[in-house]
C-alpha cells in the first residue's frame, strides 16, 4: 500500500446524543479539553470543532448544547426534528460535518477511550483515509453481552458482511471517504458494514472500553436485536438462501421417509403414530411461519427503500456561524 502523507486536518468530532443530559456537561468538557491538546500538539487545526446531534431527545439535551455552542466557539449543535435513531443521527452529524478534512465520530458517554481519538489523527497523517476504533478485549461487558457480541461478528463474517470485528461507530473518516459513505442513499442504514465498502486505505487503533460515566444505556437489549436484524438483513440476502437450501434439505429428508414408509407397508410392518404425525406437521408449520417471516423482513425493507423517504428533518442548527477563532480557551 503506497500511502500520501496528509497535512495537518481540520477535525470535527461528531457526537449524537439521546437523553444525554446528565452525561453532557462531562462530554463537553472532557472532549473540549482534548480537542484543545491536540491544537497545542499541532496534530489538527486551531479551527477544529465538536458537533453534537440531538436526536429528539426529551430531556434538556438540546438546551444544553445550544447554551454551549453560543458560548464556544468550538461547539456546533444540531437539533433532528424528532428522534431516529443513532446511526440517522450520525449521518446527520457526517452530512453536515463541512470544511472539515477529518471526522470523528464517538457517542457521547465516552465509554470509547477519546485518547484514541489522537491516535487516529496520526494514522490519517501518515495517509489512511479510515482508521477503525477497535476494542482490545470485552472485559467490562457482562457475560451475555460479551458471549452475544462476538457470536454477532461472527455470524456476520459467516454471512458474508465485511465487518471489522469488535469495532462500533468509533471511526476516523477523511472528507473524501466521508463523501463516499454519504453516496449510499439506503433508509435500512448499518453504517459499520457500509464503510468497509467504501474503500480506501484503512488501519485500525486498539483501545480499552471504560464505564460509562453518568445516565444509562441507550443500547439495551430491544435495541442491540434491532440493530443486529438491521445489519443481516441491508447487508446480505444469506437468509433467503438458507431457506431455499432448508427447503431443499427438508424436502429430501421427506422424500427418504416416504420411501422408509413404503418399504415397511410392503414389508407389513406399517404402524399408526399419530404423535409423529403431528409432531412433524408442527415442524412444518413452524418452518414455513419462519420462512415466510424472513422473507417478508426483506419484502418490508423493500417496500421502505421504494418509498424514499428522508432519513431525518433537522429542526434547528447552532454555531455554525463563521466565529473569528475556534481556538479553545
Amino acid at each position: 500500500m503506497n500511502l500520501q502523507p496528509n497535512a495537518i486536518p481540520r477535525l470535527a468530532i461528531v457526537v449524537p446524543c439521546y437523553n444525554e443530559s446528565e452525561v453532557f456537561p462531562f462530554c463537553l468538557t472532557t472532549l473540549g479539553s482534548y480537542l484543545n491538546g491536540l491544537i497545542q500538539k499541532k496534530l489538527v487545526q486551531p479551527d477544529s470543532y465538536i458537533m453534537f446531534v440531538d436526536d429528539g431527545s426529551k430531556d434538556d439535551t438540546w438546551q444544553q448544547i445550544s447554551a454551549a455552542a453560543k458560548q464556544n466557539p468550538y461547539v456546533r449543535g444540531l437539533k433532528l426534528s424528532c428522534n431516529k435513531g443513532h446511526q440517522s443521527a450520525l449521518l446527520a452529524g457526517l452530512a453536515n460535518a463541512t470544511q472539515a478534512d477529518a471526522i470523528v465520530s464517538i457517542d457521547a458517554d465516552l465509554q470509547d477511550d477519546i485518547e484514541a481519538i489522537g491516535k487516529m489523527v496520526q494514522s490519517y497523517l501518515a495517509g489512511y483515509e479510515v482508521v477503525y476504533g477497535v476494542r482490545a478485549s470485552r472485559q467490562t461487558d457482562t457475560a451475555f453481552k460479551r458471549m452475544t457480541a462476538e457470536l454477532f461478528y461472527r455470524m456476520m463474517t459467516v454471512m458474508g458482511v465485511k465487518q471489522v470485528f469488535n469495532h462500533a461507530d468509533f471511526r476516523l473518516l477523511s472528507q473524501r471517504a466521508c463523501a463516499a459513505l454519504l453516496e449510499y442513499h439506503e433508509r435500512n442504514v448499518y453504517i459499520r458494514g457500509l464503510v468497509p465498502l467504501v474503500g480506501f486505505p484503512a488501519t485500525e487503533v486498539h483501545y480499552d472500553r471504560k464505564e460509562r460515566t453518568a445516565g444509562v444505556s441507550k443500547y439495551p437489549l430491544r435495541k442491540m436485536i434491532a440493530l443486529a436484524m438491521e445489519g443481516i438483513t441491508s447487508m446480505t440476502v444469506t437468509p433467503l438462501r438458507l431457506i431455499a437450501f432448508s427447503g431443499m434439505g427438508v424436502g429430501l429428508v421427506s422424500m427418504l421417509a416416504m420411501a422408509v414408509v413404503l418399504a415397511c407397508w410392503v414389508a407389513g410392518y406399517y404402524a399408526p403414530g399419530w404423535g409423529l404425525v403431528i409432531i412433524a406437521i408442527f415442524f412444518a408449520t413452524g418452518m414455513q411461519m419462519l420462512c415466510l417471516g424472513i422473507v417478508g423482513e426483506y419484502i418490508g425493507k423493500i417496500y421502505l427503500e421504494t418509498k424514499q423517504r428522508p432519513l431525518y428533518h433537522i429542526e434547528e442548527k447552532d454555531g455554525f456561524t463563521p466565529h473569528n477563532s475556534s481556538t479553545i480557551p
